[in-house]
């Protein structure tokens, strides 16, 4: 099975099953991390999914991706909102840490 590994804000390591198919937003609060909010269910329209990428290769983000995070006093290089990584086989073993809330 597939695996990503979430950090969390307190810094507690969660080893959560992973689906293809799946945005890492959806593996992460189906993994019952409540810290993640997720307002906007995935629609990328209020970054309050915002994780680091701290290995793997998730992409980079879009442009509109990129307008929401501008507006984190958290942004940083390796800055994405989770609902817009779809995991695949290639993102198994994928290590994110949650964000700071704004």
């Amino acid at each position: 099975m597939a695996e990503i590994h979430v950090t969390t804000r307190e810094g507690e390591e969660l080893t959560l099953a992973a689906k293809p198919g799946m945005s890492v937003m959806e593996i992460i609060r189906d993994g019952g991390v409540d810290e993640l909010l997720a307002l906007c269910g995935g629609c990328c329209s209020c970054a309050t999914c915002h994780v680091y990428v701290e290995s793997g290769d998730a992409g980079a983000a879009g442009p509109d991706e990129n307008d929401l995070l501008d507006s984190s006093d958290h942004k940083r290089a390796n800055s994405r909102l989770s609902c817009q990584i779809a995991f695949t086989a290639a993102l198994d073993g994928l290590k994110v840490r949650i964000a700071p809330e704004d």
